[in-house]
C-alpha cells in the first residue's frame, strides 16, 4: 500500500496491543456482577461481552473517538507516530502491572494521560495539548464518580420499593433474566466508549502516517467502520482469554452482591455511559461501574463495602494520570532517540 511504512505498522500493532489489554483487563468490569451473582457462567458471560462490545463499538457513532483523537494536535509524519506509539506502550505497561495485583484500572484515563505525556515530550511544552478536549475528560472523570454512585443508590432503592411485596423466589427468577440483559447493556456501553476511543487512536495513527487517506478533514477525524469492527474483535478476543482477576475484585471482593443489586448497578452504569457517549464525553467503564456498585452497596450501609478494595481502586485511578503521563513522556524520548 502506497505510503505505508514500517514505523506506521509498528504503531498500529501497538494500538491493537492496547486494545487487547483493554479487553483483557477493562472489559471484564462489564460482566463482573452477572458472574459474581451466578446469573451466568463466566465463559458464557465473556462470550456475551465480546459480542455486545462489538455491537456497541459499531452503532454509537464516533463522537468519543473524535474527542480522544483531538487530545493532542499531531502533525503528519514520524514525530506524530512516535507520540502515538509511546502512548500505547505506556498503556500496556500500566494495565498489565495493575492486573497482576487484580486492581481494575481505567485504560481510558491511561490513554488520555499517555497521549498527553508523549505530546509534551515531543513538542517540549504543552502547545500540542487540546485543553478544550481535556475539559470533556475532566467532566467525565467527575461525572462517572458522582453520577455512577448516585444512580446506583437511587435505582437499587427504587427496585427494593417496587419489589417489596414480591416473593423472593419470583424476584430472583426475574433478576436472573434481568441481570443477563443488564450485563449485555453494560458490555454494549463499554464497547461504545472504549471501542470508540481506541478506534479513534487507530484512525489517528493512519491519518498521521498516511495523510493521503483523508481520514482527517476540516478538524474532524473520520473513523471507517472496518476500524471499529477490527478494534471490537481484538477487544473481544482479549476478554475471552482473561479477566477473571478483575471479575473477582469488582464483583465479589468489593461488595457482596445479590442479583437485584447486580441488576441495579449494571442498569445505573450502562444508562449513564450511553448518555455520556452520545454527548461525546470520554468516561471510564471501571470508574462508572465501580462507583455504581459502591452506591448499590451503600444502600445497606457503608459497612457492607470493603473499603480496602475501594481504597486500592481509587489509588489506582489517581495514579493512572501521572504514571501513564510519565511513561508516555519517557518512551517518547526513547523512541525518538531510536528512530
Amino acid at each position: 500500500m502506497a505510503g505505508f511504512s514500517l514505523g506506521l505498522g509498528i504503531v498500529l500493532f501497538l494500538v491493537l496491543c492496547s486494545v487487547f489489554v483493554n479487553g483483557w483487563t477493562d472489559a471484564p468490569n462489564a460482566i463482573a456482577t452477572v458472574v459474581s451473582t451466578r446469573s451466568m457462567k463466566p465463559r458464557n458471560a465473556v462470550y456475551m461481552a465480546a459480542a455486545f462490545n462489538l455491537i456497541g463499538a459499531c452503532t454509537m457513532g464516533t463522537a468519543v473517538a473524535n474527542t480522544v483523537g483531538k487530545i493532542i494536535e499531531l502533525q503528519p509524519g514520524q514525530d506524530g507516530l512516535v507520540i502515538i506509539g509511546a502512548a500505547q506502550f505506556a498503556i500496556v505497561v500500566w494495565a498489565v502491572s495493575a492486573w497482576m495485583f487484580g486492581i481494575p484500572t481505567s485504560e481510558s484515563h491511561a490513554l488520555i494521560a499517555a497521549l498527553t505525556g508523549a505530546g509534551v515530550a515531543s513538542m517540549g511544552d504543552f502547545s500540542a495539548v487540546s485543553w478544550e478536549q481535556w475539559k470533556k475528560v475532566l467532566f467525565g472523570l467527575v461525572a462517572s464518580s458522582l453520577v455512577g454512585f448516585t444512580a446506583g443508590l437511587l435505582i437499587v432503592l427504587l427496585i427494593v420499593f417496587i419489589f417489596r411485596n414480591v416473593r423472593r423466589r419470583t424476584a430472583n427468577n426475574f433478576f436472573t433474566i434481568g441481570q443477563i440483559a443488564s450485563a449485555a447493556s453494560m458490555a454494549y456501553s463499554h464497547g461504545a466508549q472504549d471501542g470508540q476511543k481506541f478506534a479513534g487512536v487507530f484512525a489517528l495513527a493512519l491519518a498521521t502516517g498516511m495523510p493521503s487517506l483523508g481520514l482527517m478533514a476540516e478538524g474532524k477525524l473520520h473513523v471507517p467502520i472496518w476500524i471499529l469492527v477490527l478494534v471490537a474483535l481484538v477487544m473481544g478476543f482479549g476478554t475471552s482469554i482473561g479477566g477473571y482477576k478483575i471479575i473477582k475484585t469488582m464483583g465479589m471482593d468489593m461488595v457482596k452482591l445479590e442479583r437485584y443489586q447486580g441488576f441495579s448497578a449494571e442498569i445505573a452504569a450502562s444508562g449513564c455511559m450511553v448518555i455520556l457517549t452520545w454527548l461525546g464525553i470520554p468516561v471510564s467503564t471501571t470508574q462508572m461501574k465501580g462507583t455504581a456498585i459502591m452506591g448499590v452497596g451503600a444502600s445497606r450501609g457503608l459497612r457492607t463495602i470493603n473499603l480496602k478494595v475501594v481504597g486500592d481502586m481509587v489509588l489506582a485511578w489517581v495514579l493512572t494520570f501521572p504514571a501513564c503521563g510519565i511513561i508516555g513522556y519517557v518512551m517518547t524520548k526513547i523512541f525518538t532517540a531510536i528512530f
